[in-house]
């Protein structure tokens, strides 16, 4: 697959960006860098702390990104499954898994209650 065009690339940045700043107080930055068809994400947090927490893929669609979260323990990137249980989904549903599990909040996993 090709690298996402310059539009999508600024989209996800915004998207991801707006989420945190909903969801995510506790992180003050995201970094976003691409390289080919992927998207690197690494947080920031109050202290100065930086984190990677997760890689997209782009499959031509700037909604739906594939997902791999960032393993410390093996300094890599290891496809994996969102909550909805779908290997893919949007920029949002993926910083919200990421987060979950790095900020230590699971109720990043749980269905909105209505």
């Amino acid at each position: 697959m090709a690298s996402p065009p310059e539009s999508t690339k600024t989209s996800l940045r915004q998207r991801l960006l707006a989420r945190a700043g909903e969801r995510w107080p506790q992180l003050t930055g995201l970094q976003v860098r691409h390289r080919g068809q992927f998207a690197y994400i690494t947080g920031e947090l109050a202290d100065g702390t930086t984190m990677p927490m997760f890689r997209l893929r782009y499959g031509g669609s700037a909604t739906t990104w594939g997902f791999a979260i960032y393993l410390a323990s093996r300094d890599t990137y290891e496809d994996s499954i969102l909550p909805s249980g779908l290997p893919t989904g949007t920029p949002a549903e993926a910083l919200d898994c990421a987060c979950g599990l790095y900020l230590n909040d699971p109720t990043a996993w749980q269905p909105p209650t209505n």
